[in-house]
């Protein structure tokens, strides 16, 4: 047997691979999903099932480039009409090789989850391991609010399908779920990447409650809700999602860049967040390459051609992998030479001045007349904030923007200034002239917390 995980960069996300005897089976494939046949190819194995544990809203699915690719069949939940694929049901068992692969529906997240029991029957009959899609995490389970009006209903189906269905496989079967910490598609889970029954059992925190407790708890949690998420609801139901290879952008002058801006090009720069300070392109979007899985669909058209900012040609491939992943697939170019080529043009640039936690603090304890604008997420911000601090979520800060003060300063605050640089260039957009970003931010202030002020 051989075994794989493939992760998904920026999106928290893991597939896997699992195979031997010259066949091997895909579980939640990701869009660039050549990965999986090198893999194969490796081990002199053909790919013959993909199965997808439920519709993703995060990303977008590569099962049906995958299949087109290699002949398997698709594999998915039968709630739910989708476009392409067969649908199974509980008890159906799927072999590759020694591996045997039994479905378990498992609604709650999404009416159409399932998850894969798995056994090597070289051994034994017995699960050794359990591909939960979105229904357990790491310390977590899966959300329960993408149908607002079934909220207590959803909750309810998935502690069944948890106790009823994966509880009972036993405490030594192992979990592989299909996120890590970073997810949007839940809440408190941990960095590490597969776990037990038996330990999440014992320690996750949700699985020790009641029936009732485990409801009333999963309709308590605060997430947040990208608006691309609808777009990959769609085209993961359709399964029109075909990308073929992975396309390089294409470098572009400063006279090329700047006239596809004056065509309507949106600009995303993806350098560092200090980088994007010191210099950057009036009207670009900051999005620090490690946040473009977080927050490129809170802010990034699709309607629009994109163009990049980017350190060099490497980065700029990076990002647009991630951007793909998410079906952003008309970024035009990037900027050949970076704003240094921008720079010596002679074309007109912006920045964003940073500023020091000891700074704050001390205008705060001044009483200067300014405002700090924590971008973080509410449960964040409830922790702990500065005095006087104003909460408005980083992803939902174009439809707030309206609210704030028009000739006050304006500092933002994050975790450690990315999401802050994201805010602030916003802001900038939005005719805000006096931004700053506290570079740094919460995690500089836990480091001077005590010898200067106490926050509230």
């Amino acid at each position: 047997m051989f075994f794989e995980v493939v992760h998904q960069t920026g999106l928290s996300h893991m597939s896997y691979i699992i195979g031997g005897r010259g066949k091997a089976v895909v579980i939640d494939p990701r869009r660039d999903c050549e990965i999986y046949i090198d893999i194969a190819r490796r081990h002199d194995a053909r790919i013959i099932h993909i199965f997808e544990t439920h519709r993703n809203e995060d990303y977008l699915s590569g099962s049906v480039d995958l299949a087109r690719f290699t002949g398997a069949e698709i594999y998915h939940g039968r709630r739910l009409p989708f476009k392409f694929g067969n649908p199974v049901r509980d008890g159906e068992v799927f072999h590759a090789g020694s591996g045997k692969i039994i479905v378990l529906e498992t609604p709650g997240h999404t009416d159409e989850s399932i998850s894969l029991a798995f056994a090597d029957t070289a051994f034994s009959t017995e699960p050794i391991a359990v591909f939960t899609g979105d229904t357990i995490f790491v310390g977590g389970t899966g959300r329960t609010d993408f149908y607002p009006e079934r909220a207590e209903e959803m909750a309810g189906m998935l502690y069944d399908s948890i106790t009823e269905k994966l509880l009972a496989l036993g405490n030594g079967v192992i979990v592989h779920p299909a996120h890590s910490a970073g997810s949007l598609c839940g809440a408190g889970i941990a960095a590490r990447e597969f776990s037990t029954i038996g330990y999440e059992r014992m320690h996750n925190p949700v699985l020790r409650a009641s029936r009732e407790q485990f409801i009333r708890q999963k309709l308590d949690e605060q997430h947040y809700k990208p608006p691309y998420f609808q777009r990959m609801h769609a085209l993961n139901l359709q399964g029109r999602t075909e990308l073929g290879r992975v396309p390089k952008p294409s470098p572009m002058n400063p006279d090329e860049f700047a006239a596809a801006i004056q065509d309507g090009m949106y600009v995303l720069d993806v350098r560092s967040a200090e980088a994007y300070g010191g210099a950057s392109i009036p009207g670009s979007q900051a999005m620090p390459q490690q946040l473009i899985g977080r927050y490129a669909g809170w802010h990034c058209p699709y309607d629009r051609a994109i163009g990049l900012v980017a350190e060099n040609e490497t980065q700029a491939g990076e990002a647009v992998v991630l951007l793909l992943r998410m079906g952003y697939d008309s970024v035009k170019g990037c900027l050949a030479g970076s704003m240094n080529a921008w720079e010596k043009s002679g074309r007109e640039f912006q920045s964003i001045p940073g500023i020091h936690i000891y700074d704050v603090l001390r205008r705060i304890e001044a009483g200067e007349e300014f405002l700090v604008l924590d971008v973080r997420t509410k449960a964040e911000f409830d922790r702990q904030h500065l005095p006087n601090a104003v909460n408005m979520y980083v992803g939902t800060i174009q439809q707030h923007v309206h609210e704030l003060p028009e000739n006050m300063p304006l500092v933002t605050f994050c975790g450690s200034g990315r999401r802050a640089m994201v805010a602030a260039s916003i802001l900038k957009q939005h005719g805000f002239s006096d931004v700053r970003d506290c570079l740094g931010s919460a995690s500089a202030l836990e480091a001077v917390e005590g010898r200067t002020i106490t926050v509230g």
